[in-house]
């Protein structure tokens, strides 16, 4: 998938004021999709999943960090990601969830940017975020 200029603006802008706090915003977008979507607990049986634990945020960092390197790598992102995806591939992850944690993660990046979070960057930011589910999921 490939992103205009403007896209990787976008991105880019955003990520710039994210990746300063990865673990208070992973560990929120986590918690997020733990409450809208309890199913995705599943993989987490050993994690304390309680409001703003040391489980969620170290793994909610680890997931940030994760898109970080994405967004460092916009003209490849499957390459970058390959380690993750055969991680995902072994552990079974349903594919669903990813696209799930999106949804939490733009909502998140909203949440704590809005006046920067605009619909072309939310546009730009969800099309990014297919890119990475594509590439964790291509195994």
């Amino acid at each position: 998938m490939s992103f205009s200029v403007s896209e990787k603006a976008a991105i880019v802008s955003i990520w710039k004021k994210a990746s300063g706090d990865t673990e208070t915003l992973g560990a929120e977008a986590l918690e997020r999709l733990f409450l809208s979507f309890p199913q995705t607990k599943t993989y987490f049986s050993r994690f304390d999943l309680s409001h703003n634990s040391a489980d969620l945020r170290t793994h909610g960092g680890k997931v940030l960090n994760a898109i970080g390197d994405a967004v460092n790598h916009l003209d490849n992102i499957n390459k970058t990601l390959a380690p993750l995806r055969d991680i995902h591939a072994k552990l079974n992850v349903d594919p669903g969830n990813f696209v799930l944690l999106n949804h939490a993660i733009q909502i998140t990046l909203a949440s704590h940017f809005p006046n920067d979070f605009t619909a072309p960057v939310q546009a730009a930011w969800s099309k990014f975020l297919a890119a990475v589910t594509t590439a964790l999921t291509a195994k």
